[in-house]
């Protein structure tokens, strides 16, 4: 499971409007007949027209100014493991979504008129996706850019070659961007993988904008704040502030795992991605502490995600520090992945 929250991005002012994150949201339903599109959803409604949304989270930003986030945006990337586990892929999903807002809610270190926030207290709209595209950032396109890169310098040069100003063999360049087709070392349907392509299997996700204010559009409520959890005076008062990310990630996770009877991996879990960026080597100590069918998932999901198995050692006297410092880059990438990261 891989979460984040982002506040609206959109420049130097934020927008005043969420039109145009909305408009991305629905590009999928693009062509698609009815029966076949996703609509947006929130705690206790289902098939909510885009222009409710828009103006819905465009209504409810009282007294914020030009430079604060109007919304908040909430992207829940389950793994390939986890989607695997449901039964009914968006049913599921909107399920899964709706308890985890509760968790959203019960994170906040806020009150309202003397109550603890509660989800009825959140305004948010939520649309499942079902396709994702490689990044360039993406691991798979990061390898093969070697190849794209000579593939393209060929391709130039076979162009001024047809242009006469250069002189040379094109049938072998073209020969040899084949071979440099063949040779990259990801492939997705016979074709290398480039920036942009859609990637195959199971590829669902869950996009949540979330209203900077509560549903009374009187109390600002920032998942973003630098505050995790404290108490101030304000105006003679003391004031609970701050959104607990831990805590709402943990839930997050342990939501899941309850509405699923999923069984998680420490690899995949958000303890392993605390203990690798606080304890390395208590990272790789239970790593390698794990009985014998668990390490053997994780070290396939480790190597999926594109972390160097052979150097991982393979006994505690072997767990040096220079081999974890060596190990570290390639874990760091593979745990910022959907497959193992929250």
């Amino acid at each position: 499971m891989y979460i984040t929250i982002t506040a609206q991005k959109l420049g130097g002012d934020y927008s005043q409007s969420s039109v145009d994150f909305v408009a991305y949201l629905e590009k999928e339903n693009q062509g698609l007949e009815q029966d076949d599109v996703e609509h947006f959803f929130n705690q206790y409604g289902d098939e909510i027209k885009a222009k409710e949304v828009v103006k819905e989270i465009d209504g409810n930003t009282a007294k914020l100014k030009k430079k604060e986030p109007k919304f908040y945006s909430i992207t829940i990337n389950p793994s390939q493991s986890e989607l695997r586990n449901l039964q009914y892929n968006s049913e599921d999903l909107k399920r899964y979504t709706r308890a985890l807002m509760t968790d959203y809610a019960k994170s906040f270190n806020r009150e309202i008129n003397g109550k603890p926030i509660t989800v009825d207290n959140i305004k948010y709209f939520a649309k499942i996706e079902h396709q994702r595209k490689f990044k360039g950032t993406d691991r798979q396109v990061r390898e093969n850019q070697p190849f794209a890169t000579k593939i393209l310098q060929l391709k130039q040069a076979i162009r001024k070659i047809e242009q006469g100003q250069l002189e040379g063999d094109t049938k072998q360049m073209k020969s040899d961007i084949l071979k440099l087709e063949a040779d990259a070392p990801h492939q997705q349907n016979g074709k290398r993988i480039v920036q942009g392509m859609k990637k195959e299997g199971n590829q669902s996700h869950i996009h949540i904008i979330v209203s900077r204010k509560d549903t009374s559009n009187s109390v600002s409520l920032s998942p973003g704040s630098k505050y995790k959890a404290s108490e101030v005076m304000m105006n003679g008062k003391l004031v609970k502030r701050g959104f607990d990310r831990d805590a709402f990630f943990t839930k997050a996770e342990g939501t899941f795992d309850k509405t699923f009877g999923y069984k998680r991996n420490y690899v995949e879990s958000y303890k392993s991605k605390k203990d690798f960026v606080k304890n390395p080597k208590l990272y790789f100590t239970t790593l390698l502490g794990l009985p014998a069918s668990e390490k053997a998932v994780a070290f396939k999901m480790l190597s999926k995600s594109g972390v160097p198995m052979a150097s991982i050692p393979t006994s505690q006297v072997q767990l040096a520090l220079k081999t974890i410092r060596y190990l570290k880059r390639g874990v760091e990438v593979a745990i910022k992945s959907s497959s193992i990261g929250i």
